[in-house]
């Protein structure tokens, strides 16, 4: 059995065809009417996109407009590789990490 490679040791073409082959599950899932696998699906593709961006292009202490929820802001507290630590404005305050491939331009 072969084992699969982590996003991380992707190179971008790998990661490119990741990302097709998991938006083509997705929407057959969503086309079944499967939304916990739609979901998922669309979880996948959100962290293998964010190995295709460039961490140091987020920083904290800025706030960033989340892409799944316009109006949403979030504010970068720290990074961890792929991930932005923070919280989301008028959320509950509690700590969360998202892929930086959620986030939008920076806002502040």
């Amino acid at each position: 059995m072969e084992q699969e490679k982590r996003y991380s040791e992707m190179s971008e073409g790998e990661l490119k065809q990741e990302i097709a082959q998991l938006r083509e599950k997705a929407r057959k899932a969503e086309q079944l009417g499967i939304v916990n696998e739609f979901a998922v699906y669309e979880r996948r593709v959100s962290m293998a996109q964010a190995y295709l961006l460039n961490p140091d292009d987020y920083k904290p202490g800025r706030m960033y407009e989340l892409k799944t929820d316009p109006g949403q802001y979030f504010k970068v507290a720290y990074l961890n590789g792929v991930f932005a630590w923070g919280y989301r404005l008028n959320g509950d305050g509690a700590e969360e990490g998202i892929p930086i491939s959620l986030l939008n331009k920076g806002v502040s």
